[in-house]
């Protein structure tokens, strides 16, 4: 069987879900349709809907066999979140990591939970860690929970419904879950202790297949088969694919979104700051890679109210002039200035909406600067997500931190290249494309003034 060219890919936002479909042939999508994500606040806590995601992604997967030749499915997911089952179905709900519930337990869970050393996963509040999630539910819902058939990470879970293989993922496995001892490289002592080892499904590579669409799904999608179904990894991981491909370190990349994560490939994680919301994921490859992170998409809407404002040279000067200014944290629960509230500068003034957009821009270039600091990122830093389409964001980090700023200028980038691209690392395909991409790249060089 040749290599699958056209992967269909399911892509779980924070925010958004995302459908697209993918030709490796020159990595570019083909289709792409978003909808919202929303969260559910019936049942026992606020949680995921499932079945609204699913029902989604079949749809569009009915839409789109029918004018695409589809012959692979690729997922990536948001992390943060995990996936208790039972028999069949969900053994309890998906919960919303921005749930306070877990913080009822702080105290006992700090008591069992594994020193940053080993885990490199920064201690984080509500449902943020993981292992915090799994021991509030196991507390809140013992029966439940005892009586689950297997622990799954978020994008494996989606793989679990399409060929019925439960599996974990190391991308999102060592996403400050707790669940990681990446010191000995095996599950951490608090999984160990709280006896989940038995449940958690077997650790399996990204880069590997999962198996085959399940041939119901693949008649009630329209889809000849067999369909390869590849391994699934965390979102912002799958953000690094393409770079990893085709680049050397050191280099950065900053994948935003609800979140706004830079990834120092080819730093050192020594030196990483637990209180500041730093912590090194891990690659598809198995590596370790140095992170920071704050909630750059949700403080930007936040602080921009929703507006989109092109920003002109005289607003810019405004802004600078006035020194019209917003100080950290618009989202105070995570990022390198926790438990600090956000303000406004000057205070009292009146601040017009391009200049309020404007200093909103300018506060995350601010805030990327420091996170990128905070893991002594080096080389020329890429751009992945929505703050690409920001100019004033990107030549300020581009002064900020004296290095080419770099970002797409096609759509085909982020968790859906990235996911899709499993395909051809797994078959052990380099296609000649591959300098297409690095063609598609604009570049901002450092220093620039602003």
């Amino acid at each position: 069987m040749s290599a699958p060219r056209f992967i269909a890919v399911l892509d779980v936002g924070k925010t958004n879900i995302k459908f697209a479909v993918v030709d490796l042939a020159d990595r570019s999508e083909l289709a792409t349709v978003t909808e919202a994500n929303h969260v559910r606040f019936d049942g026992p806590y606020p949680h995921f809907d499932p079945e609204a995601i699913w029902a989604f992604f079949g749809d569009q997967m009915r839409a789109h066999a029918v004018s695409h030749p589809i012959d692979g499915i690729a997922v990536s997911a948001h992390g943060a979140s995990i996936v208790v089952i039972g028999d069949d179905d969900l053994a309890l709900p998906i919960l919303d990591y921005e749930f306070e519930g877990p913080d009822e337990f702080t105290e006992a869970y700090d008591a069992v939970r594994p020193d940053f050393a080993d885990t490199l996963s920064p201690r984080l509040p509500k449902g943020f860690n993981v292992g915090a999630q799994l021991f509030w539910m196991e507390k809140r819902f013992p029966a439940a929970f005892a009586g689950a058939r297997a622990i799954l990470t978020y994008p494996q879970y989606w793989l679990w419904r399409m060929t019925g293989v439960a599996s974990n993922e190391i991308t999102s496995i060592g996403c400050h879950t707790d669940l990681w001892d990446q010191r000995r490289w095996r599950w951490s002592v608090l999984a160990e202790r709280q006896n989940w080892t038995g449940k958690l499904a077997p650790l399996l590579p990204a880069t590997a297949p999962i198996g085959l669409l399940r041939e119901d799904l693949a008649r009630a999608w329209g889809l000849p088969g067999p369909i390869v179904v590849a391994g699934g990894l965390h979102d912002s991981n799958a953000s690094l694919v393409p770079h990893l491909i085709d680049r050397e370190p050191p280099f950065t990349v900053l994948s935003t979104g609800t979140w706004a994560i830079s990834f120092g490939v080819g730093a050192s994680p020594i030196a990483l700051d637990e209180q500041r919301d730093t912590l090194a994921n891990i690659n598809f490859r198995g590596e370790p890679v140095p992170a920071a992170r704050f909630k750059g998409g949700r403080e930007f809407s936040i602080a921009t109210e929703g507006d989109v404002i092109t920003v002109d040279d005289a607003t810019l000067r405004t802004v600078l002039d006035r020194q019209i200014m917003l100080l950290p944290s618009v989202a105070p629960d995570s990022g390198p200035f926790q438990n600090i509230e956000a303000e406004w500068l000057p205070p009292g003034g009146s601040v017009a909406p391009a200049e309020r957009f404007c200093a909103a821009s300018l506060y995350l270039a601010l805030m990327s600067d420091t996170c990128l600091g905070l893991i002594d990122a080096g080389g020329p830093t890429i751009i992945d997500g929505p703050f690409t389409a920001n100019k004033t964001y990107r030549d300020a980090l581009a002064t900020l931190t004296g290095r080419d700023v770099v970002w797409s200028q096609t759509s085909t980038a982020g968790p859906s290249l990235g996911a899709a691209l499993l395909f051809d690392i797994q078959a052990g395909v380099s296609r000649k494309t591959t300098a297409n991409f690095a063609r598609s790249m604009w570049r901002c060089p450092g220093h620039r003034g602003l």
